[in-house]
């Protein structure tokens, strides 16, 4: 566990820093619901370039959002339109899991997500998901999706910098869907989750459960790696889970929810030796190869695709190979739920397709 999470679960004798820090959170709080007011009230919403599907949520990572909107964008190309995925592109990591994920989907990073949608707009999109952006409200949205993560679940909300919270649990009620995601969370805590969304929302809004499961493990080629540093999976090794079983693995990851990708491998079976970094951090050279080196006997190094791409390039695959586990998507609850917010964003850009058709005859 990192510093910060000590401070947020006020563990140890991180409780009274988290104490400290609780000033700060009432004056984040005061300028989140100022902000809030001025959105409610219309002021600062810009007309978007085309309708738009928001993947958000209300922490600070680890609820799964880049997999579910890699998930939705796929959705709306299968159904005929011309996504694209917007994102602020914050770290070395998210767009290239995009580019891997949805190859045949444009992925725009730009922080202003209003340009970065005209950007879409001008190389043929003609909807958009946003990864990450319901605190970005100046970008005008059709469907509004919340993830909450169940493995990650608690009923103390406390603000930034002393919880991880971006905004109070009321923030749930102008979502225009709840989706619960869950790794490896028991079927109390999901429901626990679910009691608490209910209490606050009734049904207002609707509730969706999604399973991220694990996947298979996939070496990573260095003939896969292309130049712009993305780790492109053109590599055939892949092998099931269960080949760790009873094997020492080193799972090295920098994401924001650590422990569900660790449980993964030890409810498989592995011997797991935690190597965890800051989300987002940018890996040297330096830290690849000591992290070869330190793979136990006969184990393996196994990451995190999100992982993947930035150590990648930079592992020493002639002494170590490096493995990283794969998600799937599983709907669990609120099929038609997940479906209307596909539709909503279909239907609104249906004027814009017709206009564009050539006349009949």
């Amino acid at each position: 566990m990192s510093v910060i999470e000590r401070i947020w679960a006020g563990s140890g004798g991180w409780g009274a820093v988290r104490l400290a820090l609780s000033p700060l959170s009432v004056v984040f709080g005061a300028v989140v619901a100022a902000r809030n007011r001025r959105f409610d009230r219309g002021e600062g919403v810009r007309v978007a370039a085309c309708p738009a599907l928001s993947i958000g949520n209300l922490t600070v990572g680890g609820t799964g959002k880049t997999p579910v909107a890699a998930w939705y964008a796929r959705a709306l190309r299968d159904a005929g339109a011309s996504p694209a995925i917007v994102l602020r592109g914050y770290g070395d990591d998210e767009w290239r899991v995009h580019q891997l994920l949805s190859p045949d989907v444009p992925v725009i990073r730009d922080a202003d997500r209003v340009r970065g949608m005209a950007t879409a707009v001008s190389l043929g999109a003609d909807c958009v998901v946003l990864d990450d952006a319901f605190q970005h409200r100046r970008a005008a949205r059709v469907s509004d999706v919340v993830l909450l993560a169940a493995d990650t679940w608690s009923p103390e909300v406390r603000l930034l910098p002393a919880g991880p919270y971006r905004e109070p649990w009321r923030a749930l009620r102008r979502a225009s869907l709840i989706v619960i995601t869950a790794k490896t969370a028991s079927i109390d805590r999901i429901a626990s989750l679910r009691a608490a969304i209910r209490a606050e929302v009734g049904d207002a809004v609707p509730v969706a459960e999604l399973g991220l499961q694990a996947g298979a493990l996939h070496r990573v080629d260095p003939a896969a790696v292309g130049t712009d540093g993305g780790a492109h999976d053109a590599s055939p090794v892949t092998e099931p889970l269960v080949t760790v079983r009873d094997r020492a693995v080193l799972a090295v990851s920098a994401i924001g929810d650590p422990a569900a990708f660790e449980r993964a491998l030890a409810q498989a079976g592995a011997h797991v030796t935690s190597r965890r970094f800051r989300d987002h951090r940018t890996f040297t050279a330096d830290e690849a190869r000591a992290l070869a080196r330190s793979v136990p006997a006969g184990g393996r190094a196994v990451c995190t695709l999100k992982d993947a791409v930035k150590l990648g390039p930079l592992w020493p695959h002639a002494s170590q190979p490096l493995w990283y586990l794969s998600q799937t998507i599983v709907v669990r609850d609120g099929a038609d739920a997940l479906a209307g917010a596909v539709h909503r964003v279909l239907a609104a850009r249906e004027p814009t397709s017709r206009s564009s058709r050539p006349p009949a005859g």
